[in-house]
């Protein structure tokens, strides 16, 4: 039994020899693997990256293993708040501050609406009638006389064709009254005689409905009329407001451009006075081909309709030309007009050929002389048109819809300059100054623009 207890003494010997063997071992080898340690450098170390987590690897990992946070620890707001959320935060907070920015200018706007219209129609003026006074000028005669013969001329222009258009209304008011009753009669012996199995007792009716209406609005129409005095004294106004800023911008209209430049920022100027000529080349192409496409309009539809003896011919050719810059609705009321008087005075056959030559010739507008004149300068998609007049006519009524085309055509003219503009700035300077000192500019991409 002596024996036993050595024999394990030896054992427990051998085997804490064999371990520390084994761990020399492992340190040999360990040492041999171990990466060099590097040189060292001026450059202070770069920080590891966090470790960006991983979704997919985090879902991975058993509930129970998954880091629980602290009590009472909660995320950051901004960092809880996904993504998608903030950038539609951002975008609609400014959205809205554009909103009200755009109705608080349109109040400001309907509280001056006259003011605003006669200055807008005196640049319509003016862009019709400054290359008269430009070509005066170019021949010898000082600009003020020039300005002052241009303007008068083409107003007393503009009043002789509204007291010719009165003049032969109250001429022909008796004949036309007479032709109009005789072919209301028609119409009614037409229903009467018709498929539609209309009676003469269903015309009384409607004819005693018509009356009954007038008499119970009878207030209505009188104060009506009563307003119409008050348009009567807010369209003199305008007229008055519409001669004086015309002479002025045809006299002056280079230094109110300059003054308007001083209010514009510093970083914004350049930009603002290249878009500025090209905006008022749009604009004066825009009215000259509008004027030139609505004469010839309104002389061949008056032509058609004389050959074809609708009575007081030459004023509704008048009234299709002041019709015509009304962009789509214009065309279409003026003439519906000439087709309804053909109608009331010579018959269906006369308004029926009228309604061929009203259409004939405004086929051939919009498919021919709208291009071919007005080119592709002030060119708008039609959809653009359509939407454009209908919300001009809804804000502003008749005179919204005259002035929303140009708007929209200058509009499209000078955000397609600052665009342009823009990037060309940006490449600039991209471009180191040697290479921009030696000329060595790159290509830019699309077409080079107007010079002023």
């Amino acid at each position: 039994m002596s024996r036993v207890p050595g024999w394990l003494g030896r054992l427990g010997a051998g085997l804490t020899e064999m371990s520390e063997r084994l761990d020399e071992r492992r340190a040999e080898v360990e040492r041999e693997h171990a990466p060099e340690p590097p040189e060292p450098s001026d450059t202070p170390p770069t920080p590891p990256r966090p470790a960006v987590p991983d979704p997919v690897a985090e879902a991975a990992v058993p509930p129970a293993r998954r880091p629980v946070p602290a009590a009472g620890h909660r995320p950051d707001p901004v960092e809880a708040v996904p993504w998608g959320v903030r950038v539609a935060a951002e975008a609609g907070w400014r959205m809205l501050v554009l909103a009200g920015t755009v109705w608080v200018l349109m109040r400001v706007i309907s509280a001056v609406q006259l003011v605003v219209f006669a200055f807008v129609i005196a640049l319509l003026v003016t862009a019709l009638l400054q290359p008269t006074v430009a070509r005066l000028t170019r021949r010898g005669v000082p600009r003020g006389p020039a300005t002052a013969l241009t303007a008068i001329s083409g107003f007393v222009v503009i009043g002789l064709m509204g007291w010719f258009v009165t003049w032969q209304v109250m001429e022909n008011i008796d004949t036309l009254s007479n032709q109009i009753q005789s072919g209301i009669d028609d119409l009614r012996d037409w229903l009467l005689k018709s498929p539609f199995h209309v009676t003469d007792k269903q015309i009384n009716q409607i004819a005693k409905n018509l009356r009954e209406a007038i008499g119970a609005n009878a207030d209505q129409i009188t104060s009506a009329g009563l307003e119409g005095v008050q348009v009567i004294i807010e369209a003199l106004t305008g007229i008055l407001l519409v001669f004086f800023s015309t002479l002025f911008l045809l006299y002056d209209g280079k230094r109110i451009w300059e003054w308007f430049l001083k209010l514009v920022p510093a970083a914004a100027r350049p930009g603002v006075a290249g878009a500025g000529p090209r905006a008022w080349r749009t604009l004066t192409a825009y009215v000259r081909g509008t004027v030139l496409v609505a004469l010839i309009d309104a002389t061949f539809i008056g032509i058609g309709i004389y050959f074809l003896d609708v009575p007081m011919a030459v004023p509704l050719a008048v009234f299709i030309f002041l019709f015509s810059f009304i962009p789509l609705v214009g065309a279409v009321a003026s003439g519906a007009l000439a087709v309804i008087v053909a109608l009331v005075t010579q018959g269906v056959f006369t308004a029926v050929m009228t309604l061929i030559v009203v259409l004939a010739v405004q086929q051939i507008e919009g498919h021919v002389l709208q291009p071919f004149i007005l080119g592709r300068a002030v060119r708008v998609h039609p959809l653009a048109v359509v939407l454009t007049v209908a919300a001009g006519g809804m804000v502003a009524g008749i005179g919204g819809a005259v002035v929303a085309v140009p708007l929209v055509a200058v509009t499209n003219t000078v955000v397609g300059y600052l665009r342009q503009y823009a990037q060309e700035a940006g490449i600039n300077q991209a471009v180191p100054p040697e290479e921009a000192a030696n000329g060595e500019v790159p290509a830019t991409t699309g077409a080079e623009p107007d010079r002023p």
